[in-house]
C-alpha cells in the first residue's frame, strides 16, 4: 500500500472504507469541471468505478496509482493525485498525471506540494521514465502546479477540446526522469526541496 507524507498532507491508496468520500469528490461540480471525463455520474457508476480502483491496486501489472490527499492534520479530504501508467518501456514507464481538488483548497499550495511529492515516488521507486500531462489553457491554477513542479511545455492545441459549449485550447506538459533528477537537485540546491 501508497502512503506518502508532506509537511502537511498524506497521500495514499485508497482502501473500501473511502468510497463515500471518493464518490463525494468525483461528482463535485467545481472539483470535475475540468475533468469531466472521469466525473461520475451515478453512485452505481461510482461503485463500480471504485471496485475497479480497489482491484487494480492488487494487480501484479498495476496500472492506476491515483492515491487519497488528505490534510495530515485533521485528515480532510483535498482531492485526488496520481497516474495512470500507459505504456511499460525496457527503460521505463510511461504515465499520465492528473489530479483534482476541492475548490476551498485551490491556491494554498497543497496540489504542487503533492505533486512533489508524487513525482519523487515515481521516479524513485516505481521505475516511471516519462510523465505527461496538460489541462486547458485557461486552467492557469493548474498550469502553474505543473511549472512549479518543473514539468516542461510540450504543446499548445489551438481550439483542441469541445468544453462546457465551446473549443478551447489545450497545453501539453512532460517530465522526463533524468529532467526530475536535473531540476530536483537544482531546487535542492537553493534549500527549496
Amino acid at each position: 500500500m501508497i502512503k506518502l507524507t508532506t509537511d502537511r498532507l498524506i497521500l495514499r491508496d485508497y482502501c473500501e472504507e473511502d468510497f463515500e468520500a471518493y464518490y463525494k469528490l468525483k461528482t463535485d461540480e467545481e472539483t470535475m469541471y475540468y475533468m469531466q471525463d472521469i466525473k461520475l455520474g451515478s453512485r452505481e457508476e461510482g461503485k463500480k468505478d471504485f471496485a475497479d480502483v480497489l482491484a487494480d491496486m492488487k494487480s501484479e501489472h498495476r496500472k492506476f496509482f491515483f492515491l487519497h490527499m488528505e490534510l495530515k492534520d485533521t485528515h480532510e479530504q483535498v482531492g485526488s493525485i496520481g497516474y495512470t501508467v500507459v505504456d511499460e518501456t525496457p527503460i521505463g514507464k510511461i504515465v499520465h498525471l492528473g489530479y483534482f481538488t476541492y475548490k476551498k483548497f485551490w491556491g494554498n499550495g497543497y496540489t504542487s506540494e503533492a505533486l512533489g511529492k508524487l513525482l519523487e515516488f515515481a521516479f524513485t521507486k516505481d521505475n516511471v521514465y516519462r510523465v505527461t500531462t496538460g489541462c486547458l489553457k485557461e486552467n492557469v491554477g493548474s498550469e502553474k502546479v505543473m511549472i512549479k513542479n518543473g514539468l516542461i511545455k510540450e504543446a499548445e492545441h489551438i481550439d483542441y477540446e469541445w468544453h462546457d459549449g465551446k473549443m478551447k485550447t489545450r497545453l501539453e506538459y512532460r517530465l522526463l526522469k533524468r529532467e526530475w533528477k536535473k531540476w530536483s537537485n537544482r531546487f535542492a540546491s537553493k534549500g527549496h526541496y
